[in-house]
């Protein structure tokens, strides 16, 4: 079933990176929407329940959006449901890759006259989605020492986050699959893995360069680079994109990806959840339709 489009509803999360009122108030303006404030998943539900048939624009970041299609998912709605994505943000991963504006007016004027798309939605063996990236191992230490500096430093808690995570880590002990074909195994440990839709996390590192959301596939990298300097000349390419050339990093592109072995963290979407010792992620192509130049 196609989505309808008889108009929008604008969930605002207080929990996003900002929550300016005249960039709320401009985008409601565009949109001529009706304006819902959540604090938290009870009052999204309620949200959804008044949803009727209107577009469902999300002002927030990856992390509020990757809630709203959580629960639609869960409701057996989101093929039914237009999502349409105002950056508020901290990182704005998934809005950067898309090339939705971030300025919350354009970012509107794009949900009312833009078109809706079937964009893939990655899915866990453990009932979770990704719309944008997860990431295990090194990624996810340095996505919650950001989270507690985020109020204080903004989209530069990434970084800081990074810098500590990786000073820290060795690594750990992972075997990576990808549609059933070893990309790296358990002799030598994984300092990272990253797996999306998406190109980016911590509001702009290329870490899936070549990734794409409408491609039916999700994009993995796996980095080998355990050892102090490895570290240093890992963590200097990926800011830049060029990491896929390191020699300890491996590249793969497929419809599954398991990891498993040592306990470690994964982050999805900007979320940080429980160690696991092991998780499979797989493609759902076009499972929803997103509002996206």
């Amino acid at each position: 079933m196609d989505p309808t489009d008889d108009g929008h509803l604008l969930v605002v999360s207080q929990r996003a990176g900002s929550t300016d009122v005249d960039e709320v108030t401009a985008a409601v303006d565009v949109l001529g929407a009706e304006l819902v404030l959540c604090t938290g998943p009870d009052e999204l539900e309620h949200a959804l329940d008044r949803l009727d048939g209107r577009t469902l624009v999300i002002a927030g970041g990856d992390g509020s959006l990757h809630l709203a299609v959580t629960k639609l998912h869960l409701r057996g709605a989101l093929d039914r449901t237009r999502i349409g994505l105002v950056p508020l943000g901290t990182g704005n991963d998934l809005a950067r890759a898309l090339g939705i504006p971030l300025d919350p007016a354009q970012a509107a004027v794009l949900v009312r006259d833009g078109r809706a798309q079937p964009t893939d939605l990655l899915l866990d063996d453990a009932g979770g989605v990704v719309v944008n990236a997860a990431h295990v191992g090194i990624g996810a230490q340095a996505a919650e020492l950001a989270g507690a500096l985020k109020p204080r430093l903004g989209p530069a808690a990434y970084p800081v986050g990074a810098v500590r995570a990786g000073l820290r880590s060795t690594g750990w002990r992972l075997r990576v699959e990808v549609d059933g074909r070893v990309v790296s195994d358990r002799h030598r440990r994984t300092l990272m893995v990253g797996i999306g839709n998406g190109r980016g996390i911590g509001g702009g590192t290329p870490l899936l360069p070549h990734a794409l959301v409408d491609d039916g596939l999700l994009d993995v990298m796996v980095s080998q680079a355990t050892g102090p300097f490895a570290r240093i000349r890992f963590g200097a390419a990926l800011t830049s994109g060029e990491h896929l050339s390191d020699p300890q990093v491996r590249f793969a592109r497929g419809r599954s990806v398991t990891v498993s072995g040592e306990a470690v963290g994964v982050n999805s979407d900007g979320e940080t959840g429980v160690e696991v010792r092991r998780r499979t992620w797989t493609v759902a192509p076009g499972a929803w339709t997103m509002v996206r130049p």
